[in-house]
């Protein structure tokens, strides 16, 4: 099966999302000897600390969405992956218009950049941070991953 990974019209779009929970990859970057964070600049958690992600396209693998992931949103390539899990996620925001609420299911996987690797991030991010812990008052879905999934110090 091909990847559909074309631009959907965001009426369609916005359709799927008020009825339909979202399939998506986050990441995990383990990085200079800590977990990398990004600061979101869109809805949901935007202002925030949060994992690099983004939604699945029809036909891709998640590990392929993974390394595309990391290639896209941190110019991360090539890195070495693991899946950690699943989770799920509730939101009372949406960047869409037209959606209020959103519900997003991440397979969560953990990134090893592979050599010395700079970060660059899209226009999704506007700064990064390493941390070894939870930093204090992180978003609820940050402080899960770092307990649940047995990652940090």
């Amino acid at each position: 099966m091909r990847v559909h990974d074309e631009f959907i019209p965001p009426e369609t779009f916005a359709t799927c999302l008020d009825n339909m929970p979202q399939p998506c990859v986050d990441l995990v970057v383990e990085y200079e000897g800590g977990i990398l964070l990004t600061r979101r600049q869109k809805e949901p958690a935007k202002g925030e600390w949060f994992w690099p992600g983004s939604r699945l396209f029809k036909g891709e693998r998640l590990e392929d969405a993974a390394h595309r992931i990391a290639r896209e949103e941190l110019g991360l390539d090539p890195v070495t992956v693991e899946q950690l899990g699943v989770s799920e996620h509730f939101w009372e925001a949406s960047a869409v218009d037209g959606v209020d609420t959103r519900h997003t299911i991440p397979v969560v996987y953990r990134v090893e950049p592979e050599g010395d690797q700079s970060v660059t991030l899209d226009e999704q991010h506007d700064a990064t941070q390493v941390v070894t812990t939870a930093p204090e008052g992180a978003n609820r879905y940050v402080t899960e991953y770092f307990e649940r999934f047995d990652i940090g110090e």
